[in-house]
């Protein structure tokens, strides 16, 4: 197995990481499954196996450091190295700030935010000595523009792409050649919605358009390989980037009237337990219950040639300027010397 690349998948067990796990599978990758549910990592190991990878099981809870340190010790062992390490394991509460306790915030922050820098240190452990390896936070539009009634997950985003940041300036102080990346989402069609904690007083849904979880792996497969330094999937997410640097007072008028419909179904809450605390039963796989309108294809995108198109934009706007500009000039110069030999030619008419 030593010959083949190996991924470690926190999250692995639904949604964006269990998508993620078949996008690897699908390339021959060993792929190390972590997650708290075990019926969902034993379905995906079933599933991994079946597209031609080769699963190795590790169910644990992601706050648990020394947890997720023994992981990648057995997935290194088990597979000879870790090549690839991906964050995507998360969960969330709903609802105002008011609403939501100071035990809620610790959890999504233990589990969302200090999951992923618990599976970094893992990840950093093995990568570093072989000076190899790439590490993929997976984000979320909302690690750079929060939205009402999600404080805590948006925090926890925030806080993802600090560490990262952070993090990879000393790697390169370290003239270290691991790799950092992270990917920024829209909203995507995942079984969160149906087991995320709830206070709103209708269902939760994910802010349209939603796109499917198969969607968006691919681009999470694509930033494993090319290691930008993010990589936003969606035009949603690119939109929501954008208009937070450029106008972040309009966004938050907009959305303090539009988010609170836009993340809300029409039916009422259900009473229904929740993953918060504990794994629930059974498997619950990759997508949700919002098949029938998540898109099956989504654009993925390098900032910085977002940047570059940008630059070149504005150069070509000055560029412009400056040409229209000269060309005014030479106008204004070539009147001027019309001008002045129409007035030679009457002053000699007139001698």
């Amino acid at each position: 197995m030593a010959d083949r690349g190996t991924v470690v998948i926190t999250g692995a067990s639904a949604g964006v990481g269990r998508a993620t796990a078949h996008a690897f599978a699908q390339r021959g990758w060993n792929v190390a499954l972590l997650a708290r549910g075990v019926a969902g990592l034993e379905a995906a190991r079933t599933e991994v196996e079946r597209e031609g990878g080769a699963a190795l099981v590790l169910p644990l809870d992601v706050a648990d450091p020394e947890a997720v340190f023994r992981a990648a010790g057995q997935a290194a062992a088990t597979f000879g190295a870790i090549d690839v390490w991906i964050n995507a394991a998360m969960v969330t509460v709903l609802g105002e700030v008011a609403e939501t306790t100071p035990e809620e915030f610790r959890r999504v922050t233990e589990v969302t935010y200090l999951g992923s820098v618990h599976g970094t240190l893992a990840a950093l452990q093995h990568m570093r000595p072989r000076n190899h390896g790439t590490i993929v936070q997976v984000g979320s539009a909302l690690a750079y523009r929060a939205i009402p009634m999600q404080a805590a997950y948006c925090a926890a985003k925030f806080a993802i792409r600090g560490f990262t940041d952070s993090l990879r300036s000393e790697l390169i102080h370290a003239g270290s050649k691991v790799r950092l990346t992270m990917v920024q989402l829209p909203a995507v069609d995942t079984p969160q919605f149906d087991w995320a904690r709830n206070h709103m007083p209708r269902r939760p849904r994910p802010v349209a358009p939603v796109f499917a979880p198969k969607a968006v792996a691919k681009h999470i497969l694509r930033a494993a390989e090319e290691a930008p330094r993010e990589f936003w999937v969606g035009g949603p997410a690119v939109q929501a980037i954008l208009g937070n640097m450029v106008a972040p007072g309009l966004l938050d008028r907009m959305l303090a009237t539009r988010a609170y419909a836009g993340q809300q179904a029409d039916e009422p809450a259900q009473e229904r337990p929740d993953n918060l605390f504990d794994p629930l039963p059974g498997d619950r796989g990759a997508r949700g219950r919002f098949g029938n309108e998540a898109r099956a294809t989504v654009g993925g995108y390098d900032p910085a040639l977002l940047r570059i198109g940008a630059a070149l934009a504005g150069v070509g706007v000055l560029g412009g300027s400056w040409l229209l500009g000269r060309a005014i000039a030479r106008d204004h110069r070539r009147g001027q010397r019309n001008t002045a030999a129409t007035a030679l030619r009457i002053m000699r008419s007139a001698r």
